[in-house]
C-alpha cells in the first residue's frame, strides 16, 4: 500500500471529486486497490457525522475493503473504521429496513430466514403443489418419445426436481420485479384467457407455489434475502424524509463489481445517490458471469456508462499475466465480436482490450513465454482420459515447482469432486474451493440449530433441525441423505417432544412408530435421543460452557473445535455486556453469523481471505476463481455442453431431455412472468400485446447462456499469470460431445501464430 504509484488511468479515477462516474476495469488492473484509495481520499473530505458508502458483492470483499481503507486512513491520521461503511447489498438492505420495519408491515423483531430454511419452506410449497396437480407433467413431457415406464419414472424422479428449480427462479424473479403473490393471483384469470393451456399451467404453478411460500414466511413473521432487498427499496420510496437523512449520511456511494448489479440494486443506489448525487460504479462487463444464477445483468452497467453526465474511465493496463495469455484473452474478445458463428452473441463483450503495463510499472507483467500455453484438442478425449491427463500433468509439474501456485478450474462442482478423488489416489496435495458454505458458517449453524431446540424445547420442528446438524448428510452418499431426510421428517411430525425424549411406560412415541422403521433408523433415533437429553441437562450452564459442551459432543475436527471455542468466547462477552440475555438472544447471534449478516472472523481460509497456496493444487469452479490468480491454470471440460455456442450440435443444461420440443421451462415461465409485470390487467389492451410465442424464451435463454459462458471462459483464461492449459472431454452420454467452438477458434489462432513465428 505504501509504494502504490497510480497509473495514468488510475489517476483519472483518483481525481474524482463528485458526480456520476463509471469505471470499466480489465482483469488484474487494480480496480479494488484504486477504489479503496479513492474511498480513503473521500473520507477525509466529509463531515464527522457522514460516511462514504462502499457496496460490494460478497462478504470476503467487505473485509478486504475494510483492511485496505483502514491502512490508508491511518496514514492520514484518521480513526480506523470511521468515516466509511462497507456493505454487501443484503447488508445494506438490512441496515435500511431495520430502521423502519413498520413502514413495510414488519414487526420490530422480524426474522431473516437463512437459505436452508428458505429452501425447506419452498420445498414444502412445491410438494403441496405436486400432490394437488398430478396431471401437470403431461403438458410438457415428450410423450411421443417415451414409453409408459419412462413417463412414470420421470414423474416420480425428474419432474419434482424440475419444479423445485423452476419455483426457486420464479420466486426470485417475481420479487425482483416487485410482483406480490396477491397481484399475480388477481391476474391468473386473464392468463387463462390469453395464453395456451400449457402456458397457463406453467404460470399457475409458479404463482401458486410463490403464494404458498410467502404465506409461510408471513406466518413466521420472517422475510428471505430477496424480500429484504425489495422491502429496502419500498422503504426508501415511502419515506422521503428518511431517504434525505440517508443521502446526508452517505454523500458518496462507491459500487464495486457493478457488472453484477441487479435491477433492484441499481434502483436502491440510484435513489440513495439522487439525481445530482455522487455515485461511482466500478466493474467489468466482460466478467459478468452470474446472470444464470441471480438477477444480475451486465446491461445495467452498460446503460449507465452511456447516460448523459456520466464520466467514463477505463482501467486497461494489467500486470497480472504474461503477454501470450493477454493476447489469447484479447483474441477471444475480438473473435467473438467479429467472427462468432452466432451473430446474436457478438455483443457479449465490451470492446475493451487488456494492455500490458509499462516497463517502469511496479507491477510488471511476467516475461513472455508462448510455450506456456497449451490448448489440448486431441480427438476422442473421454471424460476419464481428461482427468488422467490433468492429474498426470500435475504429478510431473508440481514437485519441481513447490514455490509456485497452480489451480484446476472446472465449470461445475461435480467435475471438481471427480478430480479431487483422483488427486487423493495419487497423493497429490490440494485445497478445494468447491462448496458454497464456509467452515465458520457451518460451525455456527450447527450450534445455532442445537441451541434453538434448547430454547424452544417443545418444538418438534426445532428438534428435527437439530437432528439434521447432529447427523450431517454425506453429499457423496445419496442413501444416507435420504435416510436423514426420512428420520428428520418423522421427528418433525412427533406430536409431543417429551414423549420422545423423556418417555414413560404409558407414553413412548418411539415405541409406537418402531414397527414402521428399519432397525438402523431406530438405532439412530435412540442415539440422538441420548444426545438431545444431554444437551437439555447442560442447558443450565453459562453460555460459553454450554457451547463448549455441545461442541465436544458434536465436532471431531480440530478446526471446528477451535471455531466453537471462538464462538463461545464471543457469546460470553455478549453475556457480560447484556446480563438479561437468554438462550433466544444467543441463538440469534449465532444465526446472523451463520447467515453472513454479521461478519465473524473464523479460522477457515475463505474467512480470513483465501490466498492460493504454493506447492498445492487449488481445485475450484471458474465462478469461485473470479478475483484470484495463479502461476499455472488448467481449464477443464471446455466442450459444447459446458460452453455451447448456439450451434445445432450444442446441448444446454437447462433443457431437459424429457421435455417436449426442447423447451427450457424455466426460461418460458420467467418470460411469461415478465409479461405479467406490464399493464397486463388492462382488459382493453390488444391481445397481441401480451403474446408470448412458445419457444421464444428458450431461444433467447440459449443466447444469454452462450454469452455468459464466453465471459466465463474469459475469466478462466485471465486467472493465469504464466501458464495456461485448456482441455475438453467427450462426456459420458451416448451423444459424444465436441470441443467448444471458442476453443477451436483459439487453438487455430494459436497454432497459426506459432507457425508464423517459427517461420520468421
Amino acid at each position: 500500500m505504501n509504494d502504490f504509484q497510480p497509473r495514468a488511468d488510475q489517476k483519472r479515477v483518483l481525481a474524482y471529486t463528485g458526480g456520476k462516474m463509471g469505471v470499466t476495469a480489465v482483469p488484474g488492473s487494480g480496480k479494488t486497490h484504486t477504489l479503496a484509495v479513492l474511498a480513503a481520499q473521500l473520507v477525509s473530505a466529509i463531515d464527522s457525522d457522514q460516511e462514504v458508502l462502499i457496496v460490494t458483492l460478497v462478504n470476503s470483499a467487505v473485509d478486504n475493503f475494510k483492511q485496505r481503507i483502514n491502512q490508508l486512513i491511518k496514514r492520514q491520521r484518521l480513526l480506523a473504521g470511521f468515516g466509511y461503511r462497507v456493505r454487501t447489498l443484503h447488508g445494506l438492505a438490512h441496515d435500511i429496513v431495520r430502521e423502519r420495519p413498520g413502514l413495510v408491515g414488519l414487526a420490530e423483531d422480524f426474522q431473516i430466514i437463512d437459505e436452508r430454511r428458505s429452501d425447506d419452506i419452498r420445498e414444502d410449497a412445491v410438494d403441496a403443489w405436486l400432490r394437488g396437480h398430478p396431471e401437470a407433467p403431461t403438458s410438457f413431457l415428450a410423450l411421443d418419445e417415451l414409453d409408459a415406464k419412462q413417463i412414470e419414472w420421470i414423474k416420480r424422479s425428474h419432474w419434482p426436481n424440475l419444479v423445485r428449480d423452476l419455483a426457486a427462479a420464479f420466486i426470485k424473479r417475481a420479487k425482483d420485479l416487485q410482483l406480490t403473490p396477491e397481484v399475480l393471483l388477481e391476474r391468473l384469470p386473464l392468463v387463462r384467457e390469453r395464453w395456451t393451456p400449457s402456458q397457463a399451467v406453467l404460470v399457475s404453478m409458479g404463482v401458486e407455489i410463490y403464494a404458498n411460500y410467502q404465506r409461510s414466511l408471513a406466518y413466521q413473521g420472517a422475510v428471505d434475502f430477496d424480500d429484504l432487498i425489495r422491502l429496502a427499496l419500498e422503504v426508501l420510496r415511502r419515506d422521503p424524509a428518511y431517504l434525505d437523512r440517508l443521502r446526508r449520511r452517505w454523500p458518496y456511494i462507491l459500487e464495486d463489481e457493478a457488472q453484477d448489479s441487479s435491477k433492484l440494486q441499481e434502483e436502491i443506489l440510484r435513489l440513495l445517490a439522487g439525481e445530482s448525487g455522487n455515485w461511482v460504479r466500478v466493474g467489468d462487463p466482460n466478467q459478468a458471469i452470474y446472470e444464470t444464477f441471480t438477477n444480475a445483468n451486465p446491461r445495467f452497467l452498460r446503460e449507465f456508462l452511456e447516460e448523459p453526465g456520466v464520466t467514463r474511465v477505463t482501467l486497461s493496463a494489467s500486470g497480472r499475466s504474461q503477454p501470450a495469455i493477454i493476447e489469447l484473452a484479447n483474441y477471444l474478445v475480438q473473435w467473438t465480436q467479429t467472427q462468432h458463428p452466432t451473430e446474436e452473441v457478438r455483443g457479449s463483450f465490451l470492446p475493451q482490450l487488456i494492455m500490458p503495463t509499462s516497463a517502469d510499472d511496479l507491477q510488471r507483467n511476467p516475461p513472455a513465454a508462448p510455450h506456456g500455453i497449451q490448448l489440448v484438442l486431441q480427438p476422442g478425449f473421454s471424460s476419464e482420459r481428461e482427468l488422467r491427463f490433468v492429474a498426470d500433468s500435475l504429478a510431473r509439474w508440481l514437485p519441481e515447482h513447490q514455490d509456485c501456485t497452480v489451480a484446476v478450474l472446472v465449470p461445475r462442482n461435480e467435475r471438481g469432486f471427480e478430480l479431487i478423488n483422483l488427486l487423493k489416489q495419487r497423493k497429490i496435495p490440494y485445497v478445494e474451493l468447491l462448496r458454497s458454505t464456509s467452515t465458520t458458517r457451518q460451525t455456527a449453524e450447527v450450534l445455532e440449530k442445537i441451541l434453538r431446540c434448547l430454547a424452544e424445547p417443545t418444538s418438534a420442528r426445532k428438534l428435527s433441525e437439530a437432528f439434521r446438524v447432529w447427523c450431517p448428510d454425506d453429499p457423496e452418499n445419496p442413501e444416507i441423505k435420504a435416510r436423514i431426510d426420512r428420520i428428520a421428517r418423522r421427528i418433525a411430525g412427533c406430536p409431543a417432544v417429551e414423549a420422545y425424549l423423556w418417555p414413560r411406560a404409558d407414553l413412548d412415541w418411539l415405541t409406537t412408530i418402531t414397527p414402521e422403521l428399519s432397525p438402523e433408523d431406530v438405532a439412530w433415533l435412540l442415539e440422538f435421543r441420548e444426545a438431545a437429553c444431554r444437551w437439555h441437562r447442560a442447558a443450565i450452564l453459562p453460555i460459553d460452557q454450554l457451547i463448549l459442551t455441545l461442541a465436544n459432543d458434536r465436532f471431531r475436527e480440530a478446526k471446528e473445535l477451535a471455531l466453537a471455542y471462538k464462538l463461545a468466547l464471543l457469546l460470553r462477552d455478549l453475556a457480560d455486556s447484556y446480563p438479561t440475555y437468554r438462550l433466544a438472544e444467543f441463538v440469534e447471534e449465532l444465526a446472523v453469523i451463520a447467515r453472513n449478516e454479521r461478519r465473524f472472523l473464523g479460522l477457515a481460509e475463505e474467512d480470513t481471505g483465501f490466498e492460493p497456496p504454493q506447492g498445492k493444487v487449488t481445485v475450484a469452479t471458474m465462478h469461485k476463481a473470479k478475483g484470484l490468480e495463479w502461476d499455472r491454470v488448467y481449464l477443464m471440460s471446455v466442450n459444447n455442453y459446458d460452453f455451447p455456442s448456439g450451434q445445432a450440435h450444442d446441448t444446454y443444461i437447462a433443457e431437459k431431455w424429457f421435455v417436449r420440443d426442447g423447451l427450457n421451462l424455466e426460461a418460458e415461465a420467467l418470460a411469461l412472468l415478465a409479461t405479467m409485470a406490464g399493464d397486463f390487467s388492462n382488459p382493453d389492451a390488444p391481445a397481441d400485446q401480451f403474446s408470448v410465442p412458445e419457444g421464444q424464451a428458450t431461444r433467447q435463454a440459449r443466447l444469454d447462456y452462450v454469452s455468459e459462458r464466453l465471459r466465463l471462459l474469459y475469466v478462466g483464461i485471465t486467472r493465469a499469470k504464466q501458464e495456461l492449459i485448456v482441455t475438453w472431454n467427450t462426456g459420458r452420454s451416448d451423444r459424444k460431445l465436441q470441443p467448444a467452438v471458442p476453443l477451436i477458434a483459439l487453438h487455430g489462432y494459436w497454432q497459426q501464430k506459432q507457425s508464423q513465428e517459427e517461420n520468421s
